[in-house]
């Protein structure tokens, strides 16, 4: 490609639905120029999940490319067993676990919603390795992978309902916004057809959906993700074994009557090399003023159950990430058609929000909805400003409208009546009305977390094997809106949460005033965007190639 500034089909994100996107653009409509841009310094850098694959999403991207593509050395490397051993259980208090896959098979048998919770036969994969395999594929098929491209704004034409393009990131400015000698201007880059792929709370997906009017039905609900790479010895790993996958509810998040009370759970993943993967996912709409996710990752590797496998061992990379967890009911969609985006702009993945919480997981959706945009993309490039809405009557096609609805209701319903009655309730979940649920930021009291791991988590430790790094002297892409109402108000009510669950310790109270002191630190998780209880937090894209480094993520 001559010239990146102008293309067919602009993809920004390159993570498993973009790159989904891109290849089946650039296979269906060879003569279209597809380029991808990504953030990132590097393929599958800012790329985070468990992970669990349904196969047959990664079949449908690769057999029309290469109907050996599973014998190939790059696809052992990362698809690195199945699931033969799946552990689906319950903590009860510190020592006690109790299995229960066999009441989801029976649901499963049922016909319930709560039977999709199963993943054997499913692939386990880091998606930072499967996201650079898939960038090496889109490469040799003739897609333009561009990493360290930063997007700061969609550029709207309101009048055409539709995008012109985006506006990349200026770089060479100082702490205070003036020009260095080695400014740069951010590019614009133009398209016929954009899609959005950036992942959770994407900034340009989000500033779309402001700018095109799309609307949600309900409030979209985040949980936060944090996890640690474990090396552990032969032995541990060998007991383990390599196709096991562990998801544990209950303790520490979730203890009935007595509390805590809160949605999420616990992970282990075998991620070969004897690595485990450990981690902890927590629902955004917790209501404790004092709680830290990470917090609840150490009381979990302390579990009876799971330390006999990790301890000893050494963490060798680590990350966090949000997940959208709100569903059907949270997708945005253009009030007029329906459409997941609006004239020549479309939402895959995680930037609409295509996660299945009935099944845990989301990758596979995420690369089928990537399949239907490129689909839309390289057959109706001559008439893209109809491209949203034959992305979604394909996406309907392929069934993942209709699996979503399974679960339209399961995420809301914990929300609304809290674990202990929410959980069985949402068994009901598709005959239960929609409920009005309040954004995660307002569910903060002050209410005390009363579990403490006997050892204060290490952040600096956490960051550091994140491999986060930012230009230093770039202005701070964290910004407090009104550092008054963080005294007057959050401080004193809530004594200011943002320093203790942002995982990469990016804010601290200097004086008695919360700031973003370390933004060199952040992971892009943008969790403080979600959860400040006072909605006081914005985060905007620093200047490329900033943030962490995943490589096993």
């Amino acid at each position: 490609m001559q010239d990146y500034t102008k293309v067919s089909v602009l993809v920004v994100g390159a993570g498993p639905a973009g790159l989904a996107a891109a290849m089946t653009a650039k296979r269906l409509n060879p003569d279209a120029e597809v380029c991808v841009i990504d953030k990132a310094a590097g393929p599958g850098n800012h790329n985070l999940s468990g992970a669990v694959l349904e196969a047959k999403a990664l079949a449908k991207l690769l057999d029309p490319i290469d109907p050996a593509w599973r014998d190939s050395d790059d696809a052992k490397a990362v698809l690195t067993a199945t699931v033969d051993k799946d552990d689906v259980m319950f903590f009860c208090g510190q020592k006690r676990a109790f299995k229960i896959l066999p009441m989801l098979k029976l649901a499963g048998k049922m016909k319930l919603a709560f039977g999709q919770m199963i993943h054997e036969n499913d692939y386990i994969c880091s998606v930072s390795k499967l996201t650079a395999w898939l960038c090496k594929l889109a490469a040799a098929a003739g897609v333009e992978v561009l990493h360290g491209f930063a997007a700061e704004d969609i550029l709207w034409d309101s009048a055409a309902h539709r995008a012109v393009g985006v506006k990349l990131v200026d770089q060479g400015l100082n702490k205070e916004g003036h020009k260095e000698h080695n400014y740069q201007a951010g590019e614009t880059i133009t398209a016929d057809a954009v899609i959005l792929a950036e992942g959770c709370d994407g900034l340009l997906s989000e500033k779309f959906i402001q700018k095109a009017g799309l609307v949600r039905q309900g409030n979209q609900l985040y949980s936060i993700g944090v996890k640690e790479l474990i090396r552990v010895s032969d032995e541990q790993y060998a007991k383990f074994t390599p196709g096991r996958v562990v998801h544990a509810m209950g303790w520490p998040l979730w203890t009935p009557v007595i509390g805590p009370a809160m949605f999420g759970g616990g992970i282990m993943y075998p991620m070969g090399d004897n690595h485990i993967a450990v981690g902890m996912i927590v629902g955004l709409d917790f209501k404790y003023c004092d709680f830290n996710p990470q917090d609840a990752l150490t009381l979990f590797k302390e579990h009876a159950f799971v330390k006999p496998f990790i301890d000893g061992g050494t963490v060798t990379e680590a990350g966090a990430k949000m997940i959208p967890e709100g569903g059907l009911y949270a997708m945005p969609r253009c009030p007029e058609t329906g459409a997941i985006g609006r004239g020549n702009v479309m939402l895959v993945g995680d930037s609409a929000g295509f996660v299945n919480m009935l099944k845990i997981k989301g990758l596979h959706n995420a690369i089928e909805s990537g399949i239907a945009a490129g689909t839309a993309a390289a057959d109706n490039l001559d008439a893209p400003l109809g491209l949203a809405g034959v992305y979604t009557r394909l996406l309907d096609g392929t069934g993942v409208l209709k699996e979503l609805e399974t679960a339209k209701n399961f995420r809301q319903t914990v929300a609304k009546f809290g674990p202990l009655q929410g959980m069985p309730l949402s068994v009901l979940g598709g005959w239960l009305p929609r409920y009005k649920i309040e954004p995660d930021y307002e569910t903060m009291t002050t209410a005390r977390y009363r579990l403490r791991p006997a050892v204060r988590f290490d952040k600096d430790t956490f960051t550091a094997v994140a491999a986060t790094e930012h230009r230093e002297e770039q202005p701070g892409h964290l910004t407090i809106l009104d550092g008054n109402l963080c005294m007057e108000k959050c401080v004193g009510k809530f004594g200011a949460p943002c320093v203790t669950f942002c995982p990469a310790g990016v804010y601290e109270r200097i004086g008695d005033q919360p700031k973003a002191a370390n933004p060199s630190n952040c992971l892009h998780c943008k969790t403080c965007q979600r959860k400040c209880p006072f909605d006081n937090i914005r985060w905007t894209a620093p200047e490329p190639t900033g943030g962490p480094r995943y490589k096993t993520m």
